[in-house]
Formats: C-alpha cells, structure tokens, sequence
C-alpha cells in the first residue's frame, strides 16, 4: 500500500512534466515564420529592383529624346508646342505665324528683354540675382529667364509644379550650351502667348497694330511686351491706363539695356 501511495505523486509530477512540455512554441513555426520574412525581403527587392531599373531606364530614354529636340529645335522651328495644342484643341484654333529674329523690330526685343529678363545677356539660363530676391520677397514676384520660359512653352506644359520645374531646371541649360541667345529669343518671340489663341509677335502684330513685327515702333513695342505676365487678360490693343504706365516704364528700360549692353547678345 505504500509503494503504491508513493507512485502516485510520480505519476502527477510526470504529467506537470508533459503539459509544460506542450506548452513551449514549435520551433517548426519559427521556422515557417523566418522562411516568409526571407520569401517577401527576396520578393521586395526584385520588384523594387526592376522597377528601379525602368524607371531609370525610361528617364535615361526620356532625357535623351529631350535633347535630341534640343539639338533638332537649334536650326529647325518647332512647329508647334504642347500648350498651342492644348489652346487649339479648347479653342477650336489658333493664330500664329512663324518670323525670323533678323525680320523683328529691334525695339521688341528690347522690350520683351527688358520686361521679362533684364539680365538674358549676362546669366546661364538662371538669373541667381532675381531667383534671391524672389526668395527674400516670399516668391511672390517671377525669377523664371527667357530661357527657362522657352523651355517650357516649347517642351513641357503650363501650370506650377515641382515635377514641370525639375524638368525645367534639367533643360534649360542644354539649351543654353546648345542655342545662341539670339535663337532663344527668336523660339521665345515666335511661341509664346500675346493674347488668348494668339501666339508668336508676328501674329500679335498684325491683330494689335495692323502691321510686322518689323515695323512696330518702340510705344507698341512697350505695349506688346507689357501684357506677357497674363496676355489672356491684357492687350496692347486696348490698354488701361495702368498698361500704360507699365508700358512706359519698359520702354524706359529698353533703353537702359541699349545703353548699357545688355541687349548686345541679340542686336541687329
């Protein structure tokens, strides 16, 4: 009876033994567990890895399909840009009309520099000067160059964006190693906008003044380059007093930049 009284502890000390045992985790699930964090850390770097490479491909592809019309648009004129096509598409037409550089008035090209980039003849396609003051005065005033204004109504699209400046900031320069400063204000002068669906001097010209662009004189000169910050609600044609007074100040800084030579890169 003893024996038997003693081999009942025994025999409870042995399941306590068992059941402890039961509960420890299975090292097979650790093991499943580690096999999945290697499976989807091999798997995310493949992705990751291959859409790396494409994406970097495609802006390798993208950059060099740029500066081929970077090289192209040096001797040929473009025969339209994404905001022109845009415009016709919502206006249902467009007015332009192609002039060389040599057939402008000498006075619009001063005009249009000494309105919109007072230093083009002197900077690398980046006004550094007005790009601080613009800084320093909250951004709430312009420091785009008539280069990187070229850039944009050639080659991108309208609107403010990081991703349009970015692209921006990376053509510009091959257009100022490739292009002349008189081919960047001759593309800008024949792309960009003087009034809604109106693009180019020329066209402008003839709209405003009945007359080339040849011809226009220094006022309407001043005029034309006078509605460029917002053509869709100025016109040199009919200008309000205020227009005015903006257009008399260009011309008076038309004057300084012959005076000075900043206007040298572009004469006649």
């Amino acid at each position: 009876m003893a024996k038997q009284a003693k081999s009942k502890p025994a025999a409870s000390k042995s399941k306590a033994k068992k059941s402890r045992k039961g509960k420890q985790p299975d090292p097979t699930v650790k093991g499943d567990v580690g096999l999945l964090f290697v499976f989807f850390g091999r798997l995310f770097s493949r992705v990751f890895g291959f859409c790396f490479k494409w994406l970097l491909r495609i802006t390798v592809v993208f950059y060099a399909v740029i500066c081929l019309f970077v090289l192209l648009y040096a001797f040929v004129n473009p025969p339209t840009t994404p905001y022109m096509l845009s415009e016709a598409a919502r206006l249902g037409g467009i007015q332009k009309d192609w002039v060389r550089i040599e057939d402008m008035s000498d006075d619009l090209k001063r005009s249009v520099v000494a309105a919109e980039d007072a230093n083009f003849c002197l900077h690398w396609g980046f006004d550094v000067a007005a790009i601080r003051a613009a800084l320093e005065s909250g951004a709430n005033r312009g420091a785009s160059t008539i280069s990187q204004q070229t850039v944009k109504n050639v080659y991108l699209w309208q609107g403010r964006s990081w991703p349009r400046k970015a692209l921006e900031a990376l053509i510009t320069p091959a257009v100022e190693l490739v292009w002349s400063k008189e081919r960047i204000l001759e593309v800008y002068l024949n792309v960009i906008e003087f009034d809604e669906g109106v693009f180019g001097a020329e066209a402008a010209a003839q709209i405003y003044f009945d007359r080339h662009a040849g011809v226009l004189d220094a006022q309407q000169s001043a005029l034309m380059a006078a509605v460029l910050p917002n053509p869709k609600e100025r016109s040199a044609g009919q200008p309000a007093t205020w227009l005015r007074k903006r257009a008399t100040s260009i011309a008076s800084g038309a004057a300084t930049i012959r005076a000075d030579g900043r206007a040298s890169c572009f004469e006649s």
